[in-house]
């Protein structure tokens, strides 16, 4: 028998769901998300359960997706079944993002792409000590989804494009601080606080009891420069304030100059327009264009170039089609945000059968 991916079971008044592939930082799988979707489904007619709790084994939360895997699935052509898992994630993002009752986020270690997806969209996001959020889909010709057209923009001032367009990782102080989670909760009192929730105590109330002052942040230094450097409208706008403060003597600028050079110029311009839509889209409308936006790079060329410089050979060398931001016009993104033709994404039929 093999080991379980997750556990979700009801302990107490909660709702526990436990992602357990630690070998692979609990990379979500399709198998994974529908049992997710299944236990949702089941304690929101529960009177038993009053809380829900997502926590992880091992040192990450969730490092996103099985990246080969969708890789694997698109190189051998089966777009369908890489579209089943995205169609399924997205629908899962929805459910927790609507969902009646409290969803306590218990977050520690990695949390970055698909672990975002079923974390942040919850009414409770707890960081613990070791919280390292990233959202770095742009590195390997992706784009941030599973909702990040949602809550990107809806982070203050510029950093939702800062955090898009670098894929920059944030600690737990960042975190707080940039309010892309809402308590800290110091990782020795994680149990303790899980404890709370399962013996039925408010979710706010526990959390408050568990909860310390948050680290401090280095981020936070950098704020005037997110909001001024990533205000502008274009990508070689917003490079060329970057540069210019470099040139001021900013080491974090030169930082992310070269950062978002060696990003594929395809997946930064598809990111920037996410992040200038997004603030206006509620939470259908966001994963909807997302879905948009997937159902066209799984069948393009950057996607399976990245993921074969950073995951399969290594060599951490893609070859970007375009290659440079400059040979990137309006018109190479717009198709990828048009509706599609057939296979929308739709939130009626939700399907979680194995």
């Amino acid at each position: 028998m093999s080991e379980p991916e997750i556990t979700c079971e009801k302990i107490g008044r909660c709702g526990v769901i436990t992602l357990d592939r630690p070998n692979v930082l609990n990379a979500l799988t399709l198998n994974m998300v529908r049992e997710i979707a299944r236990a949702l489904d089941l304690w929101e007619s529960d009177p038993a359960v009053q809380t829900v709790l997502i926590r992880a084994a091992g040192r990450a939360f969730c490092a996103g997706a099985d990246i080969r895997n969708l890789y694997e699935l698109g190189r051998a052509g089966r777009y369908a079944d890489q579209l089943a898992f995205w169609r399924e994630e997205y629908c899962l993002n929805r459910r927790i993002k609507l969902y009646p009752k409290p969803y306590v986020a218990l977050i520690d270690g990695i949390v970055m792409g698909g672990g975002a997806g079923v974390s942040l969209h919850g009414s409770h996001i707890v960081a613990g000590d070791d919280f390292n959020f990233a959202m770095p889909e742009v590195g390997i010709g992706f784009f941030p989804d599973v909702g990040a057209t949602f809550f990107l923009p809806r982070l203050p001032g510029k950093t939702g494009v800062y955090l898009a367009l670098t894929g920059a990782r944030m600690t737990c102080g960042d975190a707080l601080a940039f309010e892309v989670a809402a308590a800290y909760a110091p990782s020795a009192r994680h149990a303790a606080l899980a404890q709370r929730l399962i013996e039925g105590e408010d979710p706010s109330a526990a959390i408050a009891a568990e909860s310390a002052p948050p680290p401090s942040s280095a981020l936070a230094g950098q704020r005037h420069f997110i909001d001024g450097c990533f205000a502008p409208a274009t990508l070689p706008a917003i490079l060329e304030e970057i540069d210019d403060a470099g040139y001021g003597g900013s080491e974090f600028a030169l930082a992310a100059y070269d950062t978002i050079r060696s990003k594929s110029p395809l997946s930064l311009g598809i990111a920037l327009r996410q992040m200038q839509i997004g603030a206006k889209l509620d939470i259908d409308e966001a994963l909807r264009t997302e879905f948009r936006i997937v159902s066209r790079i799984a069948k393009g060329r950057d996607f399976y170039e990245g993921v074969r410089a950073a995951i399969i050979d290594k060599d951490n060398r893609p070859i970007w089609s375009p290659a440079e931001i400059e040979a990137l016009k309006p018109a190479d993104i717009d198709p990828y945000f048009a509706p599609l033709p057939e296979g929308e994404l739709q939130f009626s039929m939700q399907v979680h059968t194995s």
